[in-house]
């Protein structure tokens, strides 16, 4: 997972002991091999009661602290439901999901998935969320920082930046629950339902923001069809259409999220194990796709 510096050791460390206080805690008894993410274990349980659940333990950062508050709001509807929360220990016990995720649908199939659940999952985000304006205008400053000699043509560093500076003064960039990561691999197939969303990094903000990670991820299959171009414009009208968003506002979200993750590349020369060596060009690739 990479080197995250001395808190990241430091919870791996004190993993083990973590798992059997929560496990002691809610009464649970592990019923399977624990799996993990990019941030976070997951051990199969059962509870007191016998019903089969999740035990999920995440890295404590921002991203993951109102994971529990995001999935009460949903209350199950559309999304893989919480039983039980311990926001202190970022300890969720959720319903049981399987392992297969979106990637098992054809990607334009599973854009449509993915934007069905927009309509269920944007609901009014309460106070206690971050504002999507307040991350905007920090990037849109940010991103004029960055120097002429970065390997970004520099017209789209300078429209990221003023679609950004515009979005944060927009009354419509806050207000609703999203995601921020909905993409493929956080779908997964379910009993209750046929697939639930999982894993929110949760911001009050605008729908259309939604759309870039459908866009990114499983990037190979972009490149094999060997035309980006309209690879990826037909995975973002597919989500526009079926999702009934505003295709204008989605483009420019989509255009300023691509070089925000040009940014924190550059910001971050260290990448993570699982950062693709493509990440810029792929970026670049992407925001000129959905405008040409």
């Amino acid at each position: 997972m990479g080197d995250r510096g001395p808190d990241w050791q430091i919870w791996l460390d004190g993993l083990p002991k973590l798992v059997r206080q929560v496990m002691d805690d809610f009464r649970l008894a592990a019923a399977g091999e624990a799996s993990y993410g990019e941030c976070a274990l997951v051990v199969p349980v059962t509870t007191a009661d016998g019903d089969e659940a999740m035990l999920k333990l995440g890295f404590p950062h921002w991203e993951a602290e109102l994971e529990h508050l995001a999935l009460r709001d949903w209350n199950g509807d559309g999304a893989i439901r919480l039983l039980r929360a311990d926001p202190r220990r970022y300890a969720l016990l959720l319903e049981k999901a399987h392992s297969r995720d979106l990637t098992s649908l054809e990607d334009v199939e599973a854009c449509e998935v993915v934007a069905n659940a927009y309509k269920r999952l944007h609901v009014p985000a309460g106070p206690q969320y971050r504002l999507l304006s307040e991350q905007a205008a920090r990037w849109s400053q940010e991103l004029l920082e960055l120097p002429v000699s970065a390997p970004v043509p520099r017209r789209y560093v300078e429209q990221a930046a003023a679609l950004a500076r515009d979005f944060a003064a927009d009354a419509a960039c806050d207000g609703r629950l999203i995601h921020t990561d909905l993409h493929y691999f956080n779908v997964l197939a379910a009993d209750r339902e046929p697939w639930l969303v999982i894993d929110p990094k949760p911001l009050s903000g605008d729908p259309h923001y939604e759309v870039a990670p459908l866009l990114w991820n499983r990037w190979p299959e972009v490149v094999e069809t060997g035309d980006i171009r309209t690879a990826v414009r037909r995975r973002f009208h597919t989500v526009v259409d079926t999702a009934e968003l505003d295709e204008e506002r989605a483009r420019d979200w989509v255009i300023v999220r691509e070089l925000v993750n040009i940014l924190w590349s550059l910001q971050d020369p260290q990448p993570d194990d699982g950062l693709p060596d493509d990440w810029l060009t792929r970026a670049i690739a992407i925001a000129k796709a959905v405008q040409d």
